[in-house]
């Protein structure tokens, strides 16, 4: 197994790294002290990771930003019967439906006191103009027919980058997506992929280092490369609900998260 002691963790390109370390920590022979390397990416994974470990007995001692941490030798895991929240990672494709379209949808089994980062997505189709109700058990979104382009750092939610970059051309101003440049090096080049694609479409389209900044555009059908990236798929299946004759490349990729996703996307 694993010795213990310190060691230092880079999690500037993904989160992830920093997860694994602290799941499986306390199974080392001693202490093990992790001392974070540059920036945290999407930290709220991280929290989500601590909290979920909590449920099943392992504490942590963190400083804020997780810039160190400690996890103490000798706990262990202890089973409990344990409810998964509905995944907000994957509701988030039809919250922002509702948006773009002036409908409604409302997911069960997510709400107010998630613990999910990406549930916070609704707080920007909020700043859009999209009207959100938030229960202990669920989250309705109600489009209102009209999107506002905002100003977004979307850092802590960048799985949901790519969908707000496709809303974004539907906006009756300009919107800055911003502090995201590691989705670089996710399944694809996600910010080079939502680039290429919207301008395929007909969008006006600046690539920024960390984002984009995009301009209001009348997008046209199309067929859309999905780079075998799950996020790419799912975020420009959106236009197809506003748009005819958008195709979708190698939708099977959405396997990797979301096997159902185009029968559900068909049910509204």
């Amino acid at each position: 197994g694993l010795r213990g002691g310190h060691a230092a963790v880079a999690a500037d390109k993904s989160s992830q790294f920093l997860s694994a370390v602290l799941m499986a920590a306390a199974y080392a022979r001693e202490d093990v002290e992790i001392e974070l390397v540059g920036a945290l990416t999407a930290e709220p994974y991280v929290q989500l990771t601590q909290a979920v470990m909590s449920e099943f007995g392992l504490a942590l001692d963190a400083e804020p930003s997780y810039r160190r941490v400690r996890v103490r030798h000798g706990q262990r895991y202890r089973a409990r019967r344990y409810t998964v929240e509905a995944d907000a990672s994957s509701a988030h494709y039809f919250f922002a439906a509702a948006a773009l379209t002036g409908g409604v949808v409302r997911v069960a089994g997510v709400g107010i006191n998630s613990i999910q980062g990406d549930i916070e997505f609704v707080d920007r189709l909020e700043d859009m103009g999209a009207r959100v109700a938030r229960e202990a058990t669920s989250i309705t979104v109600q489009g209102t027919g009209s999107l506002h382009g905002i100003v977004a750092d979307m850092n802590r939610i960048s799985d949901t980058a790519p969908t707000l970059a496709v809303l974004a051309s539907f906006a009756d101003s300009p919107t800055v997506i911003e502090n995201v440049a590691h989705i670089r090096h996710q399944e694809s080049d996600r910010i080079a992929a939502v680039t290429s694609e919207l301008r395929r479409l007909g969008g006006r389209v600046e690539e920024l280092p960390d984002g984009w900044r995009i301009e209001p555009a009348a997008l046209h059908g199309g067929e859309v490369n999905t780079y075998d990236d799950h996020r790419i798929a799912m975020a420009f299946s959106l236009i197809g609900l506003k748009v005819p004759g958008v195709v979708i490349r190698n939708p099977a990729c959405v396997e990797k998260t979301f096997p159902d996703f185009f029968a559900r996307l068909e049910e509204l």
